[in-house]
């Protein structure tokens, strides 16, 4: 449990939003949003192109202000006037944006405590303590056992699913409760998909839960609880993964497009 789920033991939600809207000018982006994450829960988040889901994470991450509506974290009604990206993080909210985040020629040790470095009480960088810690979280956080991986190979020398490994390992080890993947497995072969996918299932065992946006319908019904279908910013359908085949979910999505 992170330090800030044992402040508030019983809460049934890390986030919830009770009719969100969000218009851009006359453009209605989200359209009466009614939707909650649970503690230890996967969440996926599927829909076609201009569906609504990048506009969706931003409005709960704190980018785009609602235009009305409430949203709630942990329980609590959170000041919308007030909510920003640097209070989602102080919340234990984050975003894994693919890899994007990363410093190509920097090693995995300094690329873990990038603006949160550890000092000494001279104000230097405990270089030796990073290592230790960023050792342990390659170990033990996201498993990183045998593959010729140090916490000093810089990032360019990675795969994509080890990339997105290491940004998943960043987030759980900063006590994020809510990590957010937006595509984690894009343009990445099997072998490596495979990777990123257990390193999702392991934000669940950690206890924490996830949005997982995917446009790879097999990918996201393999690891999600529960998915949330959006279309035209709205939520039109949730479905848990023994309910519909990924073939019976790609047909359901096909005729949602064609219904419009």
């Amino acid at each position: 449990m992170t330090a800030a789920m044992a402040e508030s033991a019983s809460f049934a939600n890390i986030v919830r939003l009770a009719g969100v809207q969000k218009y851009f000018g006359a453009v209605h982006a989200l359209r009466n949003i009614n939707m909650a994450v649970g503690r230890n829960e996967i969440v996926g988040l599927i829909g076609d192109n201009g569906a609504g889901k990048s506009t969706l994470i931003k409005t709960i991450t704190g980018v785009h202000k609602p235009t009305s509506g409430r949203i709630f974290v942990r329980d609590k009604e959170i000041d919308l006037d007030a909510y920003s990206v640097g209070k989602a993080h102080d919340l234990s909210i984050e975003t894994v944006y693919q890899d994007k985040s990363l410093g190509e020629k920097q090693p995995l040790w300094r690329n873990f405590f990038v603006g949160r470095q550890i000092v000494n009480r001279f104000g230097f960088i405990d270089v030796k303590k990073e290592k230790e810690i960023a050792n342990d979280i390659l170990l033990n956080t996201i498993g990183f056992r045998g593959v010729g991986i140090s916490v000093d190979s810089t990032v360019q020398l990675l795969s994509g699913g080890e990339r997105q490994g290491i940004s998943i390992g960043r987030a759980m080890h900063f006590n994020s409760d809510l990590i957010i993947l937006d595509e984690p497995t894009a343009a990445l072969g099997v072998k490596e998909v495979r990777k990123v996918l257990d390193f999702v299932r392991r934000i669940k065992e950690s206890g924490r839960a996830s949005i997982y946006i995917e446009h790879n319908l097999a990918h996201v019904h393999e690891v999600a609880d529960r998915l949330i279908v959006l279309d035209r910013g709205e939520i039109v359908a949730e479905i848990r993964p023994s309910e519909m085949t990924v073939a019976e979910l790609t047909k359901y999505l096909i005729n949602i497009q064609h219904e419009r």
